[in-house]
């Protein structure tokens, strides 16, 4: 049975300052629950099975609801042959029926930068899905990483994101951080994320903007010189929060390029074996050392990983 479908009102949220990071947060009685549990892997031999699970859960989505399907896009390596996948599924004649209904956001954005910039995550998203799924899904969400007040801009995006009804599913990836601690979206150690919060602006460092830059050149994009300057000048991530991880009804993670970046191997085993805290205060200081650990209190997740992510 198809559920109706349902839009969300969110309550305005307060800015709450922790160092030099800026997050959006909910009011006390507006916090999600959480649900701490272990992470059990589901290790899958290629890049392209993980492609076929993520669709596979795209597609159940769309048989149990009507109306919009609201998803939160994975950058990076994670999900780039399912953008592929979908960009070939809009080619085909009839289209699938839910590809129409499907509303895609994004998780995390460098700002200020212009949004036509060859190093934008959003030219990325293009190159991969192709006009055919652009033109042809209910919306693409771009966070206007040019915008005058990247605040209000933050602000305005988490809105319309639950005005459609909040993500069905969030594509999460996972980041490794220094000493094995993780990060998810750009929610990093010592960010000061908390429960309630929503979204985030967070400083970015010159070294990270450069291994940005590195990682689009090694992926084919073409980058001239204007554009590497222009992300030189960003100053800021702007993110997804933990509440927004947490009020999701899925989350789909998927780990498949620890060969590249091996340093996923033992930051992911850490969150594997992690034992959380019953004790709020020690567990709100362990997902700030390591914000890996989010996905460790929601009550439904799929982890898909290859065997490499396992492997000493």
């Amino acid at each position: 049975m198809k559920t109706r479908m349902t839009t969300l009102s969110l309550p305005k949220l307060t800015l709450r300052v922790n160092g030099e990071n800026h997050w959006f947060s909910l009011p006390p009685d507006q916090l999600p629950a959480l649900h701490p549990g272990p992470l059990n892997p589901e290790v899958l031999p290629s890049e392209e099975a993980a492609a076929e699970a993520q669709l596979a859960e795209l597609r159940a989505v769309a048989k149990s609801k009507n109306g919009p399907i609201v998803i939160l896009l994975l950058g990076g390596r994670g999900a780039q042959a399912l953008h592929r996948k979908l960009g070939e599924l809009a080619k085909a004649e009839p289209v699938e029926e839910w590809i129409p209904r499907l509303h895609v956001f994004m998780q995390d954005a460098l700002a200020p930068m212009p949004v036509d910039s060859s190093l934008s995550f959003v030219a990325d998203f293009k190159r991969l899905f192709g006009p055919d799924f652009l033109a042809k899904v209910g919306s693409f969400n771009l966070l206007r990483t040019d915008a005058p007040n990247l605040e209000q801009e933050l602000e305005r995006y988490i809105q319309k994101l639950f005005e459609l009804g909040g993500p069905d599913i969030f594509f999460l990836g996972h980041g490794p951080e220094a000493e094995a601690a993780s990060h998810l979206c750009y929610i990093r150690p010592g960010s000061g994320a908390l429960l309630g919060d929503m979204a985030g602006l967070i400083p970015i460092s010159a070294a990270i903007l450069e291994h940005h830059i590195s990682k689009f050149k090694a992926g084919g994009a073409s980058v001239c010189k204007q554009d590497e300057d222009e992300c030189r000048r960003a100053r800021f991530i702007l993110t997804m929060g933990p509440a927004v991880i947490l009020k999701a009804r899925r989350l789909v993670q998927s780990v498949v390029d620890a060969d590249t970046a091996p340093a996923k191997k033992l930051s992911y085993r850490r969150v594997l074996e992690a034992e959380l805290s019953s004790d709020p205060a020690k567990l709100t200081e362990q997902l700030n050392q390591n914000p890996g650990l989010w996905v460790r209190l929601h009550p439904s997740v799929r982890s898909l990983i290859l065997p490499n992510v396992l492997n000493r």
